[in-house]
This record gives C-alpha cells, sequence and structure tokens, in this order.
C-alpha cells in the first residue's frame, strides 16, 4: 500500500515574522531600522511610564494618566534620528574600522562609548527639549542636572551591549544603502 505523503508544517509565525523582518531589513535598511526604532523608542515610553505609575500607586502617591504625547515624541524621535543616524554611524565605523585595524574591537568601542554616545545624548536632550516645546534655558538647565548622571548610566548599562554589538552584529556595508 503507498504512503501518502505529508505537508511540512508551515514554519512558527514568529520564525515567518523574523524572516519577513530580514528581506525589508535588506531591501529597506533605513526605512526599516526607521520604524523599528520609532516603534520600540515609543514601546519604551510607554513601558517607563506605567513602571512609574505603579510605584507610586505602590507608595500611595496619585497616579497621574499616562501621557501619550511622550510616546509620540519618542517615536518621532525614533524615526527620525535613531533609525537613520545609528545606521549611518554603524556604516561609517565599519569603513573607518573594519576587521582587520589592530585593535579594531577597543577602538569601535572607545569611539562608540566616548564619542556618540555623549554626543548622542546631547542631540536627544535638545530634540525632546524642542519636542516638549520648551526654552533653551530649560535645555541648560536639563543639561546641568542629568547629562552627566545620564551618559554614566548610559555607560554602565549599553557598554556590554555594545561590545557584542560593535563586534560581532554584522553590518552589510552597501553604495546603495548610503542614500
Amino acid at each position: 500500500m503507498p504512503v501518502q505523503s505529508l505537508p511540512i508544517r508551515d514554519s512558527a509565525f514568529h520564525v515567518r515574522l523574523l524572516h519577513q523582518y530580514l528581506i525589508l531589513l535588506k531591501n529597506y535598511p533605513i526605512l526599516t531600522k526607521s520604524v523599528t526604532s520609532g516603534i520600540l523608542s515609543a514601546m519604551g515610553n510607554l513601558l517607563s511610564q506605567a513602571l512609574e505609575a505603579k510605584r507610586k500607586a505602590k507608595e500611595g502617591t496619585p497616579v497621574k494618566e499616562i501621557d501619550i504625547s511622550g510616546p509620540a515624541r519618542f517615536a518621532f524621535y525614533g524615526l527620525l534620528i535613531t533609525g537613520p543616524v545609528s545606521h549611518y554611524f554603524y556604516q561609517l565605523m565599519e569603513v573607518l574600522m573594519p576587521t582587520t585595524v589592530p585593535y579594531c574591537m577597543v577602538k569601535r568601542l572607545l569611539l562608540d562609548r566616548l564619542i556618540f554616545a555623549p554626543a548622542f545624548l546631547l542631540l536627544f536632550f535638545f530634540v525632546m527639549n524642542i519636542l516638549e516645546g520648551k526654552r533653551w534655558a530649560d535645555f541648560q538647565s536639563k543639561v546641568n542636572s542629568s547629562y552627566w548622571p545620564a551618559l554614566k548610566m548610559n555607560w554602565k548599562v549599553w557598554t556590554p551591549f555594545q561590545f557584542i554589538n560593535i563586534n560581532y552584529v554584522a553590518v552589510e556595508v552597501s553604495s546603495s544603502h548610503w542614500l
């Protein structure tokens, strides 16, 4: 009696989703990174607000409603700044410091942590100040009170992840992606 062939089960949804994302990343790298960054930034702000509300509720402090303008500002920043700027920075780093350069792993990390991270944090403060409709004096005050603590926290939290990202996540360098 002949054996009937069974179709191979389709891949799991998350595998198909990842496959589609990688196709978009290859075909539309800047747009895909920008949209991803915008979505993740907005979600991060929402999560931050939710955690802060939970903490305040636990303390018995009055809790305000979620401020929807926060995720909107973060989405805007991620879409128009984080996505494109990061794309070009990592492309440039790949060109300036290929893996053939002696001590490239350390040099890449130092460039990211000591040049890019401080400048990018300052840009973040500046753009958020504008998006919040605040004055120049507010920006100066924010930088004076929060920049150094935020930069130190950035270094503490993100340095190990950035070491892996910069040195082990492949960057596809293509002249067509520079435009």
